[in-house]
């Protein structure tokens, strides 16, 4: 049995190129070193309308701003929309057997509960007997809105500086040229990897598309269940995410708020929820943006030191932002000595 998720390759085609130019000069700054869930109820309850609380945080001025050379595709009104929507759902996940899984969907809005997935092996006695189950519960309307307001800040500039980078296409060190692809620019590649629960479909290509360039059909297959309750739904139709910038939206903020297998959320990062065990220790993963680096692109840019230039350009675009949210962090935003996680390893 598969992971949930398998690795992902989540740079995009211009920084593929701009590792290679790692003779170029960076802006420098420092972050340091040092070391710097609570459990919900999951059942289903009448929610009141949408609002965009989010919203609270960032203007549609401050939006086109952080943004000026963005592709038209990407609206302030679909970001909103898409954190509205999706707030509206929660799942809860519960795992046996390390990689056996069961996931509930519940649209808030209605209090329906829908079982979307739930492994072959679900009910065999030796997934029971295994492990203990484990579980836990997203609620994608805690997306930048479930701390303080300077916390929940700093959790939105460190999603703008990931999703900045993952899309950019202009000049170092100006800042301006984030969301400017909706697609990775070299589609050659399929990504497809084995996955018993979301095989691929024959003739499609799951390379990165949207904000995050959400690559792979295993985080295809697995984000139509979180977002659609059907992962059928983009598993046979990828190009989705480039035609409806709300759904582009909405897997970058699936991305960034569901566990993978065996790491924690960028969104349960930023916010403290998330912290390290004595293994994660040993390995130099700490809390702060650093992590989100190890959990998004780990194994290419993690680990390799501070000269690794798609790290270097995430932390630049965060404390871009940051400055321009007039907060600052310097805890932790670097990965350069932290371990990444390897991909089908129970750690």
């Amino acid at each position: 049995m598969m992971p949930v998720q398998p690795s992902r390759k989540t740079y995009a085609y211009t920084k593929t190129m701009a590792i290679a130019a790692t003779a170029l000069v960076l802006l420098g700054f420092s972050c340091s070193n040092a070391n710097s869930s609570a459990q919900q109820n999951d059942k289903p309850k009448q929610a009141a309308k949408p609002v965009a609380t989010t919203a609270g945080l960032i203007t549609e001025k401050q939006f086109n701003d952080l943004f000026p050379q963005r592709n038209k595709f990407y609206t302030y009104q679909a970001f909103i929309k898409a954190i509205n929507e999706l707030a509206q759902i929660k799942i809860k996940v519960v795992r046996r057997a390390t990689s056996v899984y069961q996931i509930t969907r519940t649209d808030k809005a209605t209090g329906k509960s829908t079982v979307v997935r739930q492994d072959a092996d679900w009910n065999e006695d030796w997934a029971k007997k295994m492990h203990p189950d484990s579980s836990y519960i997203v609620d994608y309307g805690k997306f930048c809105t479930e701390k303080d307001a300077i916390t929940n800040k700093k959790e939105l500039a460190a999603f703008f500086a990931n999703i900045a980078h993952e899309t950019r296409g202009g000049a170092d060190d100006t800042f301006t040229d984030g969301l400017m692809y909706i697609r990775e620019k070299n589609t050659s590649s399929p990504y497809i990897a084995e996955n018993d629960e979301y095989p691929p479909v024959a003739g499609k290509k799951y390379y990165g598309r949207g904000p995050v360039q959400l690559s792979y059909n295993g985080n295809y297959g697995y984000a139509g269940d979180c977002i659609l309750g059907d992962h059928n739904i983009l598993l046979k139709n990828p190009d989705l995410i480039e035609t409806d910038p709300v759904l582009a939206f909405k897997t970058a903020i699936y991305f960034w708020m569901t566990p993978q297998t065996h790491k924690p959320s960028a969104h349960d990062v930023m916010i403290g929820v998330w912290q390290p065990k004595a293994s994660d220790t040993a390995k130099g993963r700490a809390p702060g943006f650093g992590m989100t680096i190890n959990i998004i692109n780990g194994e290419v840019e993690c680990n390799k030191g501070e000269a690794s230039y798609s790290m270097k350009d995430r932390m630049k675009f965060y404390q871009y932002y940051l400055k321009k949210f007039s907060l600052t962090d310097t805890a932790n935003c670097s990965c350069a000595q932290m371990q990444p996680y390897l991909y089908g390893v129970n750690e």
